[in-house]
């Protein structure tokens, strides 16, 4: 068999890079800077860990695309009795309507901090943009690639300004903690790191980039596809490591840390206005793609599990509902972020377990169902942010 050359693997990147949207969400950056400047270098090693877990799982969500030409909704639909496939949309349709909430509400604290528009305003604009960017279907992967470009460039430009320690990034590499504090900070981190809706969506890119492959064609694929996710995760890891190190860089001590408003001025006050713009400017496109992968997701969820054939911009609306209201209640974004996140945990273990129980079924897979190590892996993987999530959860609400 020949093999496939760098050109054309090339030709086959893009689904990983948009469904990677979902790791430099809003949640993300206050969770990171917030790590860093409370901990300094101490938690390096949770990021890094994170994003291994995460390749693993992406890879093995776009590998059940490529192989069924089909997402993971679609293929559960066919497994599913009606009343447990209408239990399993619900709860589906909850978690990508959390995730909506996130993007959207840190979207609109964007949009709030470099031009003064309102929250609620702010949330019907970034929805607006989003229903735009999801209209574009021929152009949706190159837009919200694009807007990833800006994402890294703007929270990496901190680290310019102020370049982090080597020995202390090496440091933070060893696994270790300084009491219950930077335990939960750690849990909330890992326990985090893999969100149900970009397993969802990246099995459907998948599908949607490739369609229904042939045999022959498959290892190539397949080949591509560890190479998209693989610079898709390091990009995403690259983001959070930089948002770590600036937090320990320059906002250690720096006052409150607990809101993204908080971090904006911190940077202003420590490394001038413009780290704080490339800040500000980096915030709003990660609240823009990674809403508008959300809504993404929303109707693969949707579509698959349900066969309905919804307009696009209706089901982008049915998602951003809750968002759009808790702000018009006058709710407190950061609150309503914290909220979401405990929404997501608890959808996290229905998508892993499906997606690893198919990914190393025989009569799904055929000869591409995961290996003894895969499993392994993959299972430990799962065990893990399944059990982080439940940890964190019983902290969250004791």
């Amino acid at each position: 068999m020949t093999r496939p050359g760098l050109r054309s693997v090339a030709a086959l990147l893009g689904p990983a890079l948009v469904a990677s949207a979902a790791y430099v969400d809003p949640g993300n950056v206050a969770t990171n800077t917030a790590a860093g400047a409370t901990y300094g270098y101490l938690l390096v090693w949770v990021v890094v860990g994170a994003n291994l877990i995460a390749a693993l799982l992406q890879f093995l969500s776009a590998k059940l695309g490529i192989v069924t030409g089909r997402s993971l909704p679609a293929v559960l639909r066919d497994r599913l009795s009606g009343p447990w496939r209408i239990a399993y949309w619900v709860q589906a349709e909850v978690v990508a309507m959390a995730t909506d909430l996130a993007e959207i509400v840190g979207g609109a604290l964007a949009l709030s901090l470099l031009f003064g528009v309102p929250l609620l305003p702010g949330a019907l604009i970034t929805t607006a943009v989003s229903l735009l960017i999801l209209g574009s279907s021929r152009s949706f992967h190159r837009i919200v690639v694009a807007m990833l470009c800006v994402v890294f460039i703007g929270f990496t430009a901190g680290l310019v300004f102020a370049p982090p320690s080597a020995p202390g990034i090496f440091s933070g590499l060893v696994p270790r903690l300084e009491g219950t504090d930077s335990l939960l900070l750690a849990v909330g981190m890992l326990g985090a790191t893999v969100m149900p809706h970009a397993i969802y969506a990246h099995s459907a890119l998948a599908a949607d980039r490739h369609g229904k492959v042939s045999p022959e064609r498959l290892p190539t694929l397949l080949t591509a596809t560890r190479t998209d996710v693989g610079v898709a995760l390091l990009a995403a890891g690259a983001v959070n490591l930089a948002l770590l190190l600036l937090g320990a860089t320059a906002l250690s001590g720096a006052g409150d840390m607990t809101s993204i408003e908080g971090v904006h001025a911190a940077l202003g006050h420590t490394l001038g206005p413009l780290a704080a713009l490339f800040f500000a400017v980096a915030l709003l496109f990660s609240g823009l793609a990674s809403t508008a992968v959300g809504g993404y997701a929303g109707g693969v969820i949707m579509g698959g599990l349900l066969s309905w054939d919804v307009p696009v911009m209706a089901r982008r609306l049915i998602t951003a509902v809750p968002a759009v209201t808790v702000l018009a209640l006058g709710a407190d974004p950061t609150t309503a972020l914290i909220y979401s996140q405990v929404v997501l945990s608890f959808g996290i273990p229905f998508a892993l377990i499906p997606l690893l129980l198919l990914t190393s079924s025989r009569s799904v897979m055929g000869a591409n169902r995961n290996g003894p190590w895969t499993t392994l892996a993959a299972s430990a993987a799962c065990v893990l942010i399944v059990g982080l999530n439940l940890v964190l959860l019983a902290l969250t609400f004791g």
